[in-house]
């Protein structure tokens, strides 16, 4: 892997995103891959999957079980599923391996080849690069993007879901394990879209409430002309600001398009929002980025 330049650095900033090839090797690739397949191996499907539809009243109890799941994953290894890959008892209609929508949100704290590779001396590097003096990482993700049912992610920020004060303390690092194309189901960005703050903010429901979260403010309408493809190889990495505008497509194709993505806030100054649905615990504050 090249260093990185001040150019690109500053490149960054003007676009709130950047792409750096082959920052990872592809044995590193490959290692999270068969990390994720021993994982996805083990995997129990949750006890909220399992419950058969029937009453108004246990829909709202799944509904809640699957909330309470998603909420309490910050500090957890857990899973989600893409739509439609459960029959009503909760048992697979296609291979479990390729069901799998997501698993998060903490692999970067419990899972030795993913904490090994968040902390890799040279995202460390990149850190101190890009300026960040106190840098922690809240959550991390692998994601499948699973062959002709990887569903589109809409235009979003990431800091939606990740409020910070003040803004711009939000950085992502997704890393394809897979070339990601246009066919599969790359990221989008809007160049330059994250210098104008954010509209819109999932925060955690009053207790009671039928839903766990709920949006605040509205997302715009994005012009779909502005939004430019982002393709990268295998090992690749994209620093993703957290107020830049980007989306992926529905993967229409065959093969998969995995990645690992991380989120790193810097922590000097800042104040974590008591509303983002992910909260740290006891049992796991946010970890240093610097080892």
């Amino acid at each position: 892997m090249a260093s990185v330049t001040q150019h690109q650095i500053q490149k960054f900033h003007e676009d709130g995103f950047l792409v750096l090839e082959r920052f990872f090797s592809a044995e590193e690739c490959d290692s999270m891959r068969s990390q994720i397949q021993r994982i996805v191996a083990e995997m129990e499907v949750p006890p909220h999957c399992r419950t058969a539809f029937s009453t108004r009243e246990e829909e709202q109890l799944q509904a809640q079980g699957s909330s309470d799941y998603f909420l309490t994953s910050g500090d957890k290894i857990r899973f989600f599923f893409e739509k439609g890959v459960l029959d009503e008892k909760g048992d697979f209609l296609i291979p479990k391996e390729k069901s799998v929508s997501k698993i998060g949100h903490a692999l970067h704290a419990y899972d030795p080849v993913f904490k090994q590779i968040t902390h890799s001396p040279k995202v460390q590097e990149l850190g101190r690069k890009l300026g960040l003096e106190r840098p922690v990482v809240v959550q991390s993700m692998y994601i499948f993007k699973q062959p002709g049912i990887g569903g589109e992610v809409t235009p979003h920020q990431d800091a939606t879901f990740l409020h910070t004060e003040p803004l711009g303390r939000i950085l992502g690092f997704w890393i394809a394990l897979e070339d990601a194309t246009q066919e599969n189901g790359c990221l989008w960005f809007i160049p330059g879209s994250h210098t104008n703050g954010i509209t819109r903010r999932m925060v955690r429901a009053a207790s009671g409430a039928s839903t766990c979260v709920e949006f605040v403010g509205s997302e715009p309408a994005y012009d779909n002309q502005q939004f430019i493809p982002l393709p990268i190889s295998k090992g690749g990495l994209i620093l993703i600001h957290g107020e830049v505008v980007h989306k992926s497509e529905l993967n229409s194709s065959e093969s998969s398009r995995h990645a690992y993505t991380f989120h790193v806030m810097e922590a000097k100054g800042t104040t974590w929002s008591k509303e983002n649905w992910l909260q740290p615990t006891p049992e796991l504050p946010f970890p240093s980025l610097y080892t």
